[in-house]
């Protein structure tokens, strides 16, 4: 399959140094003109939890030729239907494309390209890009893992191809239950993504502090609540049955549910928020399309997310400068930790 990576931030250069390394032929597509020539001159250097450099065919998107049996989306979501439009002609007619962003994208990417084109793919590690070239690996290389779908089935033979080609990397389980996969990324994304962004650490110190691992637990639960309202069954992430680990009812699941989370976040403890990592570098996040999105189905679903509404807030501010990430954010959220 004649495969691309479009979007190759921290994420894409990973994966697309790994696949490359397996001997899986891929070109990587970037509009970070300094990122495209390093790769081009240097290859991809993935430092942190590993440490190898392979060559690589990197590109600019207006350097791209042909038509692809399989591209994998990474790009922020916040010009999804643009980018979608623009890869349309570049989609062979019975090709795939794998979403691997955050969020629920697969519905409105659908429309542009057809439901039969798309496919998602939530991934459970992340990156850091550290420099031109060079992408940080911040989750254990064991944590290298894929859940693979659709929200319709019918593409099951392509799907095994996909699945093949990331068995590379790591465990890949093409899910039945495609949107609960989809739900339970969300859940994590919406409670450590965006209460570290808030406070602008890791994952890792979210889990070690215990008013920010209070937040964070506060937001799965909205999470739990939003989403048993709308019928999802929440799929297991790594073999890990989130509802059992971290879903609660009485004080007693509740204080277990906040003991086991150190434990759930250790192979992430390094993992900083790509949303964090976008306000450092003075972008926009994509907030609206994690932590905006459960806000949104709270309120089809008649569920109050008044923690997860509070960390939207909070970050719209952090854009507009009115405010920094860091720790003093925790006084926002004195009337939950009460």
């Amino acid at each position: 399959m004649r495969t691309a990576i479009y979007g190759a931030g921290s994420l894409g250069t990973v994966l697309g140094a790994y696949l490359t390394r397996a001997g899986i032929e891929c070109d990587l597509i970037s509009r970070n003109k300094a990122h495209v020539t390093a790769l081009q001159q240097k290859g991809a250097h993935i430092v942190g939890k590993v440490d190898f450099t392979v060559p690589v065919k990197a590109l600019l998107p207006e350097q791209m030729q042909g038509t692809y049996d399989l591209i994998f989306l990474l790009t922020k979501q916040l010009e999804n239907r643009k980018v979608a439009t623009f890869l349309r002609s570049y989609l062979a007619k019975d090709g795939l494309l794998v979403t691997m962003q955050n969020g629920l994208p697969e519905s409105e990417l659908a429309q542009v390209l057809g439901e039969q084109r798309v496919a998602g793919c939530a991934i459970g590690w992340g990156a850091t890009l550290q420099s031109s070239g060079v992408a940080e690996l911040t989750s254990e290389p064991e944590a290298l893992a894929f859940s693979l779908g659709m929200l319709n089935p019918g593409r099951e033979e392509r799907l095994q191809a996909v699945a093949s080609m990331l068995g590379v990397m790591g465990p890949v389980t093409i899910e039945e239950n495609f949107i609960g996969a989809r739900w339970s990324k969300l859940l994590i994304n919406a409670s450590f993504s965006g209460t570290a962004t808030v406070l602008g650490c890791t994952f890792g110190e979210v889990a070690r502090d215990r008013q920010a691992r209070r937040i964070a637990q506060l937001i799965l639960k909205e999470c739990f609540d939003t989403g048993h309202r709308l019928g999802i069954a929440f799929e297991p992430v790594q073999g890990k049955n989130l509802e059992k680990l971290f879903d609660y009812q009485g004080r007693v699941k509740q204080k277990l549910s906040y003991l086991l989370i150190p434990l759930a976040m250790k192979k992430h403890a390094s993992l900083k928020p790509s949303m964090l990592q976008d306000i450092e570098k003075g972008k926009k996040c994509e907030v609206e399309s994690i932590n905006g999105i459960l806000s949104k189905e709270g309120k089809r679903a008649g569920i109050a997310t008044p923690v997860n509404d509070l960390v939207v807030q909070l970050i719209g501010k952090i854009e507009a400068k009115q405010a920094d990430p860091g720790w003093n954010n925790r006084e926002a959220f004195k009337s939950f930790l009460s």
